[in-house]
């Protein structure tokens, strides 16, 4: 039965390769970057030495001078 389109049997499709397989040492190695990458990205935050609240003491203040004024 042709149908109005036509056509034949249907085309075989090929199957898809299966993905490459990473050895244990690539695993071993991909995972000791990472875990180097995620201590590497602490950044600065542990340099901060305010609290959560900011400074709690009066910052200094400085009268403005005009120049050439006493």
């Amino acid at each position: 039965m042709g149908g109005i389109f036509g056509g034949g049997a249907p085309q075989q499709v090929a199957a898809a390769p299966l993905p490459p397989t990473r050895s244990d040492a690539e695993v071993r190695a991909a995972a000791l970057e990472a875990r180097q990458r995620r201590a590497g990205a602490t950044g600065r935050s542990e340099t901060i030495l305010t609290s959560p609240q900011g400074v709690t003491e009066d910052a200094p203040m400085a009268t403005k001078q005009l120049l050439g004024s006493a």
